[in-house]
């Protein structure tokens, strides 16, 4: 069984990006301005009308910030902000599969450079993620390929299990959210995790198991 788990409201309480957000504001690696439309699109998310472009959308406000202070701040963010909201019961499912040799895997809307330290932290040696394009040591304004988001995060864990000779039949998948149900729909185990009301209904109708966690790490 190969264990994917979304990030987001999934492994941490609430999201990835809305703590490094607060991290990179406070340290002025990003101006206010340049976040100003995400509490829009964030609405139209919680909505369920979301613009499925939107990470493609939102890095364009982005461009010229050096990769050294991404990655400090991003680091930063994590044992500040991120850590102590780690689900513990996330990390224990993560921890008793590795144990068995199963492979976990993230699966996750959130950028690269923001989930490389929780990936270090609980040992998840792969990752489908947005990434951010540099060039000259800064970003540019563009990912490297696609958003990780709705159809598309379907599709980029169908190429990553076709490339690793591996069958959507085996994975076990792990996510809060309506917006992965594209993804739910194909997966051997479809888990929904604290889901929203979109999810918890879908999952009551097709027999999926919902789990609800509830403690974190803490400091």
């Amino acid at each position: 069984m190969i264990h994917i788990f979304d990030v987001d409201d999934t492994v941490i309480q609430k999201t990835s990006a809305w703590y490094f957000l607060r991290e990179a504001l406070s340290k002025g690696v990003i101006r206010f301005s340049q976040a100003r439309r995400l509490p829009f699109e964030w609405l139209r998310y919680k909505l369920g009308r979301p613009n499925m472009d939107f990470i493609e959308d939102a890095v364009k406000a982005f461009a010229g910030i050096e990769k050294d202070a991404l990655d400090q701040t991003a680091q930063s963010c994590f044992d500040r902000r991120i850590r102590p909201k780690i689900y513990a019961e996330a990390a224990r499912l993560i921890n008793e599969a590795q144990k068995r040799g199963e492979k976990t895997v993230f699966a996750t809307s959130s950028l690269r450079e923001i989930i490389a330290p929780l990936e270090r932290f609980l040992g998840v040696e792969n990752s489908i993620a947005s990434a951010l394009e540099f060039r000259e040591g800064r970003t540019s304004g563009k990912l490297i390929g696609a958003g990780v988001f709705g159809e598309k995060k379907k599709a980029a864990v169908e190429a990553w299990l076709e490339k690793n000779r591996l069958r959507p039949s085996d994975v076990c998948f792990y996510s809060d959210s309506y917006a992965d149900l594209p993804l739910l729909e194909i997966c051997g185990k479809p888990v929904a995790v604290n889901p929203d009301r979109i999810l918890a209904r879908t999952a009551k109708k097709r027999g999926w198991q919902v789990m609800r966690f509830r403690r974190t790490l803490g400091r």
